[in-house]
């Protein structure tokens, strides 16, 4: 009875922090709507153990309740997440906080053995599970870029290649390395547009694999490379650095050495652009994603980012918060992993299970719900850098260039 009195406050508290309302099922058979007017979700509780999760470890407890089938959501999971969020409930519980510094010692990125083991753990899933659900054309896992008009997943990500082209200046001659390149939807793309030539790196092979095999099958062996390696392993200079939702993988504690490879692969004079993800403050990053999702992430500060650069010899042109963009990329890749689950499920049902299915769901949309938030501190940075200082002749006076088409 304490304990499901004690719930009842704490959800009550959500609510009214939250100014979400929302129904709550409790073991007993009870249940209690939190706020006025109709819910917007109803969280279900089977067991005890539940409940007690929730008390002892705050959204932790929540949603691994989700992930294990003891609690469900009826309804707008979206609002659930969100709730959660401009309440400041995903930063409760003590016991979070270790459990996160217990998956630092264990999960280090600092070890590229341990790097690549993580790289893998996400990116190895398979080229056919992120077939179904990433734009068809350039498969890109990244945020878009949405200006107004703009329609589609696929418009999106084609607008965001271009967009790094032109920061970059990139031009038919020039040759580019692509840090962390995915399915390789960036480097197809800017060779189509612009006549570069480029190589990628990675550390999954899966991914690796496959886009060795499709550059051959494209027929351009002699134009674009992949080289399966970790994110420090220098082989340039390059004319152009490119670093798309790469440093986010860097881990906590290699941001300064993995900055000074960025630095490392780019020739003197020549430019660069850094896309990831970044706190706006010195965070912790959430657990539930280094758990469930990114094992050896960490988003790091913009601030301790600038100054690495700063200390790399690089120069800052210019940097660009795409924040606003995040949300409708998820609320796409979302959208559409909700209608193909099936077909994903299909791919392989014992890896793909209903498990799977809940924490990629929250993933998905619970990061669509955090960067759409008024008060969040996890925002998307594109910075523009040259490896020292740049001159009239080689970046223009203004940023004209940029919304030129």
């Amino acid at each position: 009875m304490i304990f499901t009195r004690r719930l009842r406050e704490t959800l009550e508290g959500i609510g009214t922090r939250a100014g979400i309302t929302f129904a709550a099922r409790l073991p007993d058979g009870s249940e209690f709507v939190a706020g006025q007017g109709a819910p917007a979700f109803t969280a279900d509780f089977h067991t005890r153990g539940a409940v007690l999760g929730v008390l002892a470890r705050g959204h932790m407890g929540f949603v691994e309740g989700y992930f294990n089938q003891t609690i469900d959501v009826e309804g707008d999971l979206g609002a659930a997440l969100a709730a959660g969020m401009v309440s400041r409930f995903d930063q409760s519980g003590g016991l979070n906080a270790l459990e996160n510094r217990l998956h630092e010692w264990r999960h280090s990125n600092r070890d590229p053995g341990r790097a690549k083991d993580n790289a893998r753990a996400h990116y190895g899933l398979g080229t056919p599970f992120y077939k179904l659900w990433l734009d068809e054309a350039l498969m890109m896992y990244t945020c878009g870029y949405w200006p107004e008009g703009t329609r589609t997943l696929e418009e999106a990500q084609r607008n965001k290649v271009d967009h790094v082209c032109r920061k970059i200046q990139l031009r038919q001659g020039e040759r580019f390395i692509d840090i962390g390149c995915g399915f390789g939807g960036f480097m197809f793309r800017a060779h189509e547009t612009c006549g570069a030539t480029g190589v990628g790196l990675n550390a999954a092979t899966e991914q690796v694999d496959w886009l060795r095999d499709e550059i051959e099958r494209r027929g351009l062996g002699a134009i674009l490379q992949v080289r399966e390696a970790d994110f420090r392993e220098v082989d340039g200079p390059y004319d152009k650095v490119v670093s798309i939702g790469t440093l986010e993988h860097a881990g906590r504690d290699q941001i300064p050495e993995v900055v000074r490879a960025h630095a490392d692969f780019l020739k003197p004079g020549g430019l660069g652009l850094l896309h990831f993800i970044g706190h706006v403050g010195r965070f912790e990053t959430e657990l539930f994603i280094r758990k469930h999702v990114f094992p050896g992430g960490w988003i790091p500060c913009l601030a301790d980012v600038i100054v690495e650069m700063e200390r790399s010899g690089l120069e800052v042109i210019d940097i660009e918060n795409l924040r606003r963009h995040y949300a409708p990329t998820l609320d796409a890749w979302a959208e559409r992993f909700e209608a193909r689950w099936d077909a994903i499920h299909a791919l392989d049902p014992k890896r793909f299970d209903e498990r799977f299915r809940r924490i990629w769901r929250t993933y998905l949309i619970g990061c669509a719900e955090m960067f759409r938030s008024a008060n969040g501190y996890t925002h998307l940075f594109q910075i523009v850098f040259c490896k020292g200082n740049v001159t009239r002749s080689n970046y223009p006076m203004s940023r004209a260039h940029l919304y030129e088409r």
